[in-house]
């Protein structure tokens, strides 16, 4: 989502002139084509075996074509904050997962006859574009118009910061644990792991499709959709799990840092806290704040103590994660020698 959602205030400007154009003209176009005879010539004119496999080809291969993943990330994008506007749903949904489905085409399989792991990347901006467009939307609408809306105010003068939003993605890190077969269907689990000052921490796990079922829909518009029966919904699955990512995303308006709790506060996402969630030392809220009696694993009241108790669960895991950042200062520049250069990059 790094690259699509910074140019969201431009494609607010243009959508709705863009996207009506488009189906207008896409819509004209159709209706002045012969379909019966296009498509009698299509699948009985000369050299049809060849159009037909090129078509299923295509088909079946779709989501590595060129602008696919373009595609895939801007429709994310389109369908949350301009088609079907996500509900405000409130600190109840903060940590609940965004699923999305996608298969293994041809063209993502490896020598080794499985999905290769570099293309679990693609899956993982479609997947977080999704979730943060999904939840942020209006927080991300104002972010868009900061000059009106004055929600991110400069520190030192109090004017609003200006500057084009931009989402931008920090680091990912994935560990696979089983393979993904030729064609098969597999989902993303996509849900907010934890935030510090800086960084939004989004953790995604890929599952075979239909391994897992949610007790219940917290959108109003899938409510009709069948859930999973049963008191447990979370055992056993460590058994099927593909693979699981950690990302973190960073807010900027121009050059200057969002806190994510803000992003969050007005999304509708955070509850009143004692003091606010950015005070203290770390800007993160009092974290001398005992929270330990909460229970994470009986459904309760989204109040602040408890979104505090998972925020710090997740940090746990974050922290881990973020020492991977010591690594950049593992290059030498060549001062140790080097074995050669190759071809091809």
């Amino acid at each position: 989502m790094a690259s699509a959602a910074s140019r969201m205030d431009a494609f607010a400007l243009i959508a709705p002139v863009f996207i009506p154009a488009t189906i207008g003209g896409a819509g004209y176009a159709a209706y002045k084509i012969n379909w019966a005879e296009t498509i009698k010539s299509f699948l009985r004119g000369p050299g049809r075996t060849r159009r037909i496999l090129v078509l299923l080809f295509v088909f079946f291969n779709w989501k590595n074509l060129p602008f696919a993943w373009t595609f895939r990330v801007f429709y994310s994008i389109i369908h949350h904050a301009l088609i079907r506007k996500a509900p405000s749903l409130g600190p109840r949904a903060l940590f609940k997962p965004m699923i999305s489905t996608t298969r293994a085409p041809l063209l993502e399989i490896d020598y080794n006859l499985h999905k290769s792991n570099s293309t679990f990347f693609t899956d993982l901006d479609v997947s977080r574009s999704h979730l943060v467009t999904y939840l942020f939307r209006p927080a991300l609408r104002k972010l868009t118009y900061n000059q009106q809306s004055r929600l991110v105010l400069d520190p030192k003068t109090g004017e609003p910061m200006k500057g084009p939003l931009a989402i931008l993605l920090g680091a990912v890190q994935c560990s696979f644990k089983r393979e993904v077969a030729p064609f098969r269907a597999y989902e993303l689990w996509s849900r907010l792991l934890c935030w510090d000052r800086k960084w939004l921490y989004i953790v995604t796990h890929f599952v075979p499709k239909g391994t897992a079922k949610p007790t219940e829909w917290l959108d109003p518009s899938y409510r009709g959709v069948r859930v999973r029966s049963g008191q447990d919904a979370s055992g056993g699955w460590e058994r099927k799990i593909i693979a699981t990512a950690i990302s973190k995303y960073v807010f900027k308006v121009g050059r200057f840092t969002v806190h994510p709790a803000l992003m969050l506060d007005d999304a509708g996402m955070l509850p009143e806290r004692p003091g606010g969630w950015m005070s203290g030392e770390d800007q993160v809220g009092d974290e001398s704040a005992d929270v330990g009696d909460v229970n994470l694993a009986v459904e309760g009241e989204w109040d602040w103590r408890r979104i505090e108790a998972q925020r710090r669960k997740g940090m746990e895991l974050a922290d881990k994660f973020q020492g991977l950042e010591d690594a950049h200062g593992l290059f030498d520049g060549g001062n140790q020698g080097a074995l050669r250069r190759t071809w091809p990059g």
